[in-house]
């Protein structure tokens, strides 16, 4: 299994990427990690952090996509980039994962353009991890990357989010749930309400209804669907809440753990390869987190699972 790192993403690349890698190919030696990036810098970091390079692949690319580029102009124009090559290889069949901590749009950009959305799917979306008091965290898609829907995208967000619940965390039949003003099926608005009904006629999800703002982090739910405008509302909300709340020296098991480096990246479903887009601010043991999610979405062969969703969808439809 091979695992692709865009060395050069995030705020404090490459140094974290590559302690990260590091540490991740130490503690599970069977990945074959590839680092995307300058090679000659690459090595210099390595030399002055004493990480032996041999640990992994490389794979020079003499640009970079900075976080303030634009996306769209920034991936096209730049193809000898980290980003960019990281996705040849991801379509090629070079490696089997990509993750990069850099600018989402571009990784957003690389996945439709490169990897290109599964069949079936109009929308792929983004994750995030949702805290809970029992051992698994819940799903929250999408997350931003569609602000406007349609209750159809919805219902593809459904099955995504499912596939990868069953999946990731192994539960057989996740709990999912529609965020709404109320838990009544006649509450919300117009497509809100649309939505409910599509969900409650879609076979392939455990649907239990809507989901007020309040019960998201409740164990009611194990996959909570909304649009990406709302999603990334409530996790920009939730990630200033902690900040504030650390900076003011609160301390709380369950308060900690709102903090992204438990959990690695945000997953980008509804593409034909594991793509994994990390905080600008991730750190070495986030960037394990994340190479182990990417792992898992592999090894349990999550994208054959989600064709297969899709394409039984379709057939009853």
């Amino acid at each position: 299994m091979k695992i692709g790192v865009d060395a050069m993403g995030g705020d404090f690349a490459p140094l974290e990427a590559i302690k990260g890698a590091s540490s991740a190919a130490r503690v599970h030696p069977h990945y074959q990690l590839v680092l995307f990036g300058n090679k000659e810098v690459i090595l210099s970091v390595c030399k002055e952090e004493g990480v032996d390079a041999n640990l992994f692949s490389i794979v020079d690319c003499p640009t970079e996509i900075e976080m303030g580029e634009h996306p769209v102009r920034a991936f096209s124009a730049k193809q000898d980039s980290s980003i960019a090559r990281g996705f040849q290889y991801l379509a090629q069949g070079q490696i089997d994962a990509f993750l990069s901590a850099g600018n989402t749009g571009a990784m957003l950009v690389g996945s439709l353009m490169t990897v290109k959305a599964i069949p079936g799917i109009d929308r792929p979306c983004l994750t995030a991890a949702i805290p809970r008091l029992n051992n698994h965290p819940g799903l929250l898609l999408d997350v931003g990357a569609n602000a406007d829907c349609k209750p159809e995208h919805m219902q593809q967000f459904a099955m995504l989010g499912s596939v990868f619940y069953r999946s990731v965390y192994k539960v057989a039949e996740p709990k999912v749930g529609l965020l709404n003003i109320g838990e009544e099926e006649e509450k919300g608005s117009i497509f809100s309400r649309a939505t409910h009904s599509i969900f409650k006629n879609t076979t392939n999800i455990n649907f239990v209804g809507n989901v007020e703002g309040r019960d998201i982090f409740s164990d009611d739910f194990d996959v909570v669907v909304c649009d990406g405008f709302t999603g990334n509302v409530i996790i920009k909300v939730c990630e200033g809440m902690y900040y504030r709340l650390a900076k003011r020296g609160v301390q709380d098991e369950f308060l900690d753990k709102f903090n992204f480096k438990h959990y690695g990246g945000s997953s980008i479903l509804g593409v034909n390869a594991p793509v994994i887009v990390g905080h600008g601010i991730t750190k070495a043991d986030t960037f394990v987190k994340m190479i182990e999610l990417a792992a898992e979405e592999v090894e349990s062969g999550m994208i054959q699972k989600i064709k297969e969703a899709i394409s039984a969808s379709q057939a009853t439809s």
